[in-house]
């Protein structure tokens, strides 16, 4: 390969499976393993950027002179952060909590160029979940599809007939706003 290559430092096949929507094939895979634990009192979108950026960083730390693309996303009520649900137990607590209610998604992009500048975006999605019965949250959880998703749902998924209503990026909701992606890339030099 000649000149930099581009390293998303992501190891979910969801954020792989977008950036191949837009003809975005990364070179390299390199999952940063970071601490995610939000801090006291930090506000969601700050939250993602932090993360995105800690994970950026990460990998570039060993992979110089290469683009490094990075992302996290969170599910928020209000200020509250969700948790990434990887029990059925935070599954239904987080499903139970967006039942009937209207919540924001935030997910930052963050790149590093092979010079080492840094840029960031954070995008905000709004999305309205219709009230959900003990029968509703049951089945959805017996599906799995929760496991290891912010705010415990796959808005790709079985979870869509839930959704009222997404004022926002779509893809952003999946894991990786793709406007946004795009530009970071193209503005910091990169061409396949």
């Amino acid at each position: 390969m000649s000149g930099p290559t581009l390293i998303l430092a992501s190891a979910s096949p969801r954020r792989l499976s977008l950036l191949e929507q837009i003809a975005v094939v990364p070179d390299q895979i390199i999952p940063a393993d970071i601490d995610e634990t939000p801090e006291k009192g930090e506000r969601p979108p700050d939250y993602v950027q932090r993360v995105s950026l800690a994970k950026a960083r990460t990998i570039a730390a060993d992979n110089d002179g290469h683009f490094i693309l990075a992302a996290d996303t969170a599910v928020a009520c209000g200020r509250r952060i969700l948790p990434k649900a990887e029990d059925v137990k935070t599954a239904k607590e987080c499903l139970a909590l967006l039942s009937g209610r209207a919540h924001r998604v935030y997910s930052a992009v963050a790149l590093i160029s092979p010079a080492g500048l840094e840029t960031n975006r954070v995008v905000e999605t709004r999305v309205k979940v219709r009230p959900l019965n003990a029968q509703m949250i049951a089945e959805y959880v017996a599906s799995d599809e929760w496991d290891g998703k912010a705010g415990g749902y796959a808005i790709q998924g079985l979870f869509s007939k839930h959704i009222v209503s997404i004022v926002g990026s779509h893809p952003n909701v999946v894991g990786l706003p793709l406007y946004e992606t795009w530009n970071l890339l193209v503005g910091a030099g990169w061409r396949q």
